[in-house]
């Protein structure tokens, strides 16, 4: 695990302060909700997929979903999620524990609209046990990603 090389990270970004370590597991939206204490809007996937120029992690809201017509359109090719240990393979983290920093070299990260509209958002931080709270701009700001439309959300949210 790159938990503490996240750490390390967030350190040098100023928003260590912002890092949280929960005892219970937050491998899943809603395990991740219930150890915020926060709406699943609020928590963000980081999805990792695997595409034809190398892997890729999408940051998205914990109730959206990925519009594969969305995904195809803007990378060109089916949406391809990493399994089980290819995950941590592809991104250097645990699957339940992806996070935008710290990642492989080579992996790009992008940013999905679906998280723009919360104050606060919480991304893993390495581990399937802790999550960063920071408002979608200084999410922007640490991963220097670009925006992209690749979700929809259930009509029963937002």
């Amino acid at each position: 695990m790159r938990t503490e090389q996240v750490k390390h990270f967030l350190a040098a970004h100023g928003v260590l302060e912002q890092y949280l370590q929960f005892p219970v597991s937050s491998a899943t939206v809603a395990l991740a909700a219930q150890a915020v204490g926060c709406a699943a809007e609020h928590i963000v996937k980081t999805l990792a997929f695997k595409t034809k120029s190398g892997p890729i992690v999408v940051c998205v809201c914990g109730a959206a979903k990925v519009d594969n017509q969305k995904f195809k359109a803007v990378f060109g090719e089916k949406a391809v999620f990493a399994r089980g240990e290819e995950v941590e393979r592809l991104t250097g983290h645990p699957a339940g524990g992806v996070c935008p920093f710290a990642l492989k070299e080579g992996v790009s990260v992008y940013l999905d609209k679906s998280i723009r509209s919360f104050a606060f958002v919480y991304p893993a931080a390495g581990a399937p046990n802790n999550a960063v709270k920071l408002t979608p701009l200084q999410l922007k700001e640490l991963t220097d990603a670009p925006w992209i439309d690749i979700s929809k959300m259930p009509s029963s949210s937002l």
